[in-house]
């Protein structure tokens, strides 16, 4: 498997008590990353769907990016399943 890189200012440090956690993009492609982060931003774009995938978001003024969760994160929408309409 390919590593990612996150959008970042330089490489950076492993901070004390952080483990490699497994992060996987919208096309299911998973990268192992020291990071305590709730998801990370996969800016290289580096695979050939990468400019079609309906992950990846443009934001104005910012390079292109997808986002990576943890493999064991819950759905962010995960919690709406549990909301309870009133009649």
């Amino acid at each position: 498997m390919s590593r990612g890189r996150t959008h970042s200012a330089g490489p950076a440090a492993p901070l004390p008590g952080v483990s490699e956690r497994v992060y996987r993009a919208g096309c299911q492609r998973e990268w192992a990353i020291a990071s305590a982060e709730p998801d990370l931003a996969y800016t290289e774009q580096a695979f050939a769907e990468c400019p079609q995938c309906p992950h990846r978001v443009e934001p104005e003024g910012g390079p292109p990016f997808c986002t990576l969760r943890p493999v064991d994160a819950p759905h962010p929408f995960a919690a709406l399943g549990q909301l309870s309409w009133p009649d």
